[in-house]
């Protein structure tokens, strides 16, 4: 750290840093190329060897529980590295499979399932198609056959000639005993003839008694054998019933056995499909009468999966996974990972007021089109989505795909539905989101670190040495190029890595965050176009820089208007007792800047109670809490180790109307808390910022840039003066990354950037007062700051022993 020379004692010349400090430059001049187009680009993901390392031991695990959870913050590159190596490691995985559900026809409501080889399902529902078309044609055709009329025909007349060789011999052995037999509307009529007709009543009546009775005997014989015909006529229907039944079943059987071979024997290899063929051949032939029925109703035409006529669904194959054209192993990224989703659902078609389904409306889920592959999920999303959570992990435990709508799971439906025969599961998931989230569920369910158990970690940053620099500047131009964008220059890749180190809020380091690199490079293309450039200059990025900061800025620029218009209090000059300027940052989204609070301090007589106002009225966060009571800790450990702190103080931060939380502050509020109690003004052209230990060491905060340019915009505002600036902690001393409009002032010697490790140096540049050094008895001179501040306790301690001790009479 490079530290002007200080001639007196309190003057901050030698804290004071240097432009080399305040802003690490990107020196590419040892490296040869002119442009990004000269450098190789770079494929591997650079600084994440030890996510990669991870993820590719997740992959490689084919042991249950090794799914993959993915976390890093957005930006980061995760999704795309994990499709790339997924994409990479799915090549060499063994083929996936084709998943179907068919009719069951012993119990419809339980769908079954078939496994087939890649690309197998689609030719089953092509071929069952043609099949059910083909039917269609041959079954009508062979019962209209001459042969098959023919057998009919032959069946037929041998019931009809048995009939009638029944009804002759009646008739014979009738005429033989002068017995006429008519059929008439009503059945036969038996009857005593004479000269060829029946005889009237009255004419029989006039025969003989004796010859009335042979006749009547001979009629009732007669009548009795031709009852005894007539029973047997309809089990002579019966017979020849069976036997058209049977001619009908055999002339089935033939024609579609004839066409199941080539069918049959296509799929010999796969058994399932075997014996669901053979269930469907025997389904036909039991109901060749409906082919015959819609062929005479409606000629076939060429059909299709989805044109299947009603009468024909059960034939159908419902595809549920076709990975006919799928490269290696399926890789599915599911953005949208709902229950219905990810497991799959029956639909239903409104059917004049009723809800309908079969097999066919089975549809499939994430889990289905990625079986046997990898699914990539959004683990926020899926625990935003009612029940997937819960869903995907009784999938992955159970190692099925059971579909249930959520209306059967909730008990919130009474209708039948079906109950699909579940699927045979896997696969490989892998999770992206937050650390946050990552720990959150590491913490709450338990189930999570058994399904989960590889974390791959992305890295926020890396190293800026000169390897990596050089590893950074080929990353670039890979992005340059494969976004099709102007090549950079070397000065502009060296603005580019020193942007990417200010994200990093850390001048030693460069993010790694590439959503944030590529719209840097393509902002900064759309200005070098602008200006008709055939590359990308420095300038370009510094355009694109600037302009997002002007996008963004209209807060900004509310916030510091508050204060020069005189709303928000915040002197940027002279000196006040216990008035300090403190520094805080607001934070947006991916926006954020600094803004100057005052602080301000009372000091009194009491009982050693430091109070913080922000925590009394509940505004106060618990950090900041803790760092008001490590100042009540600082005070009575250095100035009162043997005595009580007979001292009672008063903080707050001026016009705060919002929570306060972090201790970032709490150096602040101790210097201007030892400024009220020695009586002693500080100067309100500086701002600080650092939190504070019981030891009095200045510690590191986060923000620092923000912070420094927060204050510095509202002094340039205001006119610079040479006396202002700013005191960070040392330690922050290597994040320093600050705009060129504060180099250029701190150059000029119009602003100052200080460094300090401990309270003493602190306060010293703000009251420009020597802070003093204990003695061996622990006592401080007394025209030193700490000596006034330690007198000042003296006598409040003198005086809390006067009001304490009882008056003398």
């Amino acid at each position: 750290m490079k530290k002007t020379a200080s001639n007196d004692q309190g003057q901050p010349g030698k804290y004071q840093l240097s432009n080399a400090d305040l802003y690490h430059q990107c020196d590419l001049s040892e490296l040869e190329f002119e442009t990004t187009s000269d450098l190789e680009s770079l494929t591997e993901n650079l600084g994440q060897d030890r996510a990669m390392d991870a993820l590719k031991f997740g992959v490689g695990m084919k042991h249950e529980g090794y799914n993959l959870f993915v976390l890093g913050s957005t930006g980061l590159g995760k999704n795309t590295t994990v499709k790339a190596l997924l994409k990479e490691q799915a090549k060499h995985a063994q083929p996936p499979f084709d998943w179907c559900y068919v009719n069951n026809f012993e119990f419809p409501e339980k769908p079954l399932v078939l496994k087939l080889p890649k690309g197998r399902g689609k030719s089953l529902q092509q071929d069952m198609v043609q099949f059910i078309s083909d039917l269609l044609i041959a079954i009508p055709a062979a019962f209209e056959s001459d042969q098959y009329q023919a057998e009919y025909q032959t069946i037929h007349d041998a019931f009809v000639h048995k009939e009638d060789l029944s009804l002759q011999e009646i008739a014979a052995k009738a005429e033989t005993n002068n017995i006429m037999m008519a059929r008439t509307a009503t059945g036969w009529n038996l009857g005593p003839k004479k000269e060829g007709r029946v005889l009237t009543p009255q004419e029989f009546k006039q025969l003989p008694d004796d010859e009335q009775q042979v006749i009547t005997r001979v009629v009732e014989e007669l009548r009795d054998e031709l009852k005894k015909i007539l029973l047997q006529i309809p089990l002579w229907q019966k017979e020849m019933a069976e036997s058209v039944k049977k001619l009908n079943r055999d002339v089935s059987n033939m024609t579609v056995t004839h066409y199941a071979q080539d069918l049959q024997a296509h799929y010999a290899d796969i058994a399932e499909v075997k014996a669901f063929l053979e269930l469907v051949k025997q389904d036909i032939i039991n109901n060749a009468d409906l082919f015959r029925k819609y062929a005479a109703e409606k000629p076939p035409a060429t059909l299709t999966a989805n044109q299947l006529p009603p009468e024909f669904t059960e034939y159908q194959i419902n595809v549920l996974v076709d990975n006919s054209t799928t490269e290696g192993a399926p890789v599915i990224f599911e953005d949208n990972p709902s229950y219905q989703n990810l497991i799959g659902r029956v639909e239903h078609i409104a059917h004049f007021g009723t809800l309908l389904t079969d097999f066919s409306l089975i549809k499939s889920g994430a889990l289905h089109q990625a079986n046997g592959g990898y699914l990539v999920l959004d683990a926020r999303k899926v625990l935003t989505s009612l029940y997937a959570w819960d869903g995907l992990k009784r999938a992955l435990r159970s190692h099925v795909v059971k579909i249930e709508s959520l209306e059967q799971i909730l008990s919130m439906a009474s209708t039948i539905s079906l109950k699909p025969e579940p699927i045979a599961l896997d696969v490989k998931v892998v999770l992206t989101g937050s650390r946050v989230l990552y720990y959150l569920l590491k913490q709450f369910d338990p189930e999570f670190g058994l399904l989960f158990k590889v974390a791959a970690d992305f890295s926020e940053d890396m190293d800026r040495d000169p390897e990596n620099s050089f590893l950074y500047a080929r990353m670039i131009a890979g992005l340059q190029q494969q976004n099709k964008l102007l090549a950079l220059d070397k000065a502009a890749v060296e603005r580019v890595i020193e942007h990417c180190s200010r994200m990093a809020d850390d001048g030693e380091k460069v993010s790694l965050h590439m959503g944030s690199l590529v719209d840097l490079l393509k902002e900064s293309d759309y200005w070098a176009q602008q200006a008709k450039r055939k590359g990308i200059i420095r300038e370009d990025v510094e355009k694109a820089i600037d302009s997002r900061l002007m996008r963004s800025g209209q807060l900004r620029e509310r916030v510091q208007e508050s204060i020069l218009r005189g709303i928000h209090l915040i002197n940027t000059s002279g000196e006040k007792v216990g008035q300090i300027n403190g520094l805080s940052v607001i934070q947006l989204d991916d926006i954020s800047f600094g803004r100057p609070t005052r602080i301000t301090a009372t000091a009194r007589l009491g009982s050693g109670k430091v109070i913080d106002i922000e925590r009394e009225v509940e505004l106060g966060g618990a950090i900041h809490s803790k760092g008001v009571m490590i100042l009540s800790s600082y005070l009575a450990y250095r100035y009162a180790k043997e005595k009580p702190l007979a001292l009672s103080a008063s903080l707050v931060f001026e016009q705060s109307y919002g929570e306060v939380e972090g201790d970032s502050a709490s150096a602040a509020e101790l210097c201007v808390l030892l400024s009220a109690i020695a009586d002693i003004p500080l100067k309100q052209s500086l701002a600080v910022t650092g939190s504070v230990n019981q030891h009095g060491e200045i510690q590191a905060i986060g923000g620092v840039n923000e912070k420094v340019e927060g204050f510095f915009e509202l002094c340039d505002k205001r006119g610079l003066t040479g006396e202002q600036g700013v005191i960070i902690p040392a330690s922050n001393r290597v994040h320093l990354m600050l705009s060129s409009k504060v180099l250029q002032a701190v150059k000029a010697g119009q602003f100052a950037v200080y460094s300090v490790e401990t309270v003493d140096e602190m306060l010293s540049i703000l009251s420009g007062v020597d802070m003093g050094v204990a003695d061996k008895k622990g006592r401080y001179p007394k025209d030193s700051l700490n000596g006034i501040v330690e007198q000042k306790i003296q006598k409040y301690t003198e005086l809390r022993k006067q009001y304490l001790e009882p008056k003398k009479d």
